[in-house]
């Protein structure tokens, strides 16, 4: 059985949860998030606290039981604080901008690549750094996956997009002709 589905998830100040009908919905400062929990579990309310409890356990329940209360914490999480991702690009003319709710992206290619961004998120652009933030984990973190993807950071020289975090292995390349 699951250590992290047995732990508590505690509600923070500003946020109000209500269940109904195996749906979990979560208000807050920062927006509004829901998720539909599988009939395998029950959710109680107490106080100032949510548990998910296993009904049976089955083969099918144990490994959704700690994914079902890490998805209910995050959006508890999201809509109080929010999710932030933070991404680099480094290269000789790349550029990034946010035009109303497009990311243009120029980044060594023949023409600018256009992301459009989720109505829910937020992306700034502060000189070579691409912020995403959001309510929803999920949903920040694949827009940034998807910028990432656009144009991975290469191991010779660094050039790409990359995580502000992420270390890439550089290559030496090849060497010199030796003079003869």
């Amino acid at each position: 059985m699951s250590r992290i589905g047995k732990l508590p998830i505690e509600i923070k100040e500003g946020v109000t949860v209500t269940i109904q009908d195996r749906t979990v919905s979560v208000k807050g400062p920062k927006g509004e998030l829901s998720y539909k929990v599988s009939p395998l579990f029950d959710i109680v309310k107490e106080n100032s606290t949510i548990r998910v409890l296993l009904k049976k356990n089955t083969k099918e329940a144990a490994p959704l039981y700690g994914l079902t209360r890490t998805l209910i914490y995050n959006m508890v999480q999201g809509v109080s604080e929010g999710f932030e991702k933070r991404l680099s690009f480094h290269g000789v003319g790349f550029r990034a901008a946010v035009q109303e709710k497009t990311l243009v992206l120029n980044v060594g290619f023949s023409h600018p690549v256009e992301l459009s961004i989720p109505v829910d998120l937020e992306v700034r652009v502060e000189k070579n750094n691409i912020i995403v933030s959001g309510a929803d984990k999920v949903k920040v973190g694949q827009l940034a996956a998807d910028i990432r993807s656009v144009k991975k950071p290469e191991p010779y020289k660094g050039k790409g997009i990359k995580y502000i975090d992420e270390r890439v292995r550089r290559k030496a390349g090849k060497a010199a002709k030796a003079a003869t």
